[in-house]
C-alpha cells in the first residue's frame, strides 16, 4: 500500500465555524469549502444529530499556506475536550510573522512554551489555542538552494 498523503481532519465539537472565523483571523486561513448538515444530499440516519446540529457543519475545508486541513462539527454529544497526542506545527518565514501568529493563536489559550530562541530557530513557542488545538509556531528553517 501506498498512500498518497495524509491529511489532519479536526472535529469541534460544535464549535467548527468558530474555529475557522478565528483561524482566518489568527493566521490568515482561507475556508475552501464549507458543508452543514442541512446541505446533505442525503438525509442524516435517524437520530445520528441532535436537535439543532442541522445547521452545525459536516464538512469543511481550508488552507493555511499551502497546507489543506479538513474540519466539521462531528455529530454531537462529543463536547471537544480538546485534541490530544499531536500539534499542528506552523512555519513561518520571518520573525515578525511567527510572533503574530503566536499570540494571536493564543488569545484565549494557553501558552505551553513562550515564543523564544532556540538551537534550532530564532523564534519557537509552543501553546494551546482557545479551541485545545495545540500548535507548535517557528520560524522556518533556511533551505540551502546551493547543496555542495
Amino acid at each position: 500500500m501506498s498512500p498518497s498523503y495524509i491529511q489532519p481532519y479536526l472535529f469541534f465539537g460544535g464549535r467548527c465555524e468558530e474555529a475557522l472565523e478565528f483561524y482566518k483571523t489568527a493566521i490568515g486561513a482561507e475556508v475552501e469549502m464549507l458543508m452543514r448538515y442541512s446541505d446533505s444530499p442525503d438525509p442524516m440516519p435517524p437520530d445520528m444529530l441532535p436537535e439543532g446540529y442541522e445547521s452545525k457543519v459536516m464538512h469543511a475545508s481550508f488552507k493555511i499556506g499551502s497546507s489543506v486541513i479538513l474540519a466539521s462539527d462531528g455529530c454531537g454529544g462529543e463536547e471537544s475536550k480538546g485534541f490530544r497526542g499531536f500539534s499542528l506545527s506552523l512555519a513561518l518565514p520571518t520573525e515578525e510573522e511567527t510572533e503574530g501568529a503566536f499570540n494571536a493563536l493564543a488569545e484565549g489559550g494557553a501558552i505551553n512554551m513562550p515564543l523564544g530562541k532556540t538551537f534550532w530557530s530564532p523564534r519557537f513557542g509552543m501553546l494551546q489555542d482557545k479551541f485545545g488545538m495545540g500548535w507548535m509556531v517557528t520560524v522556518a528553517p533556511i533551505k540551502d538552494t546551493n547543496p555542495a
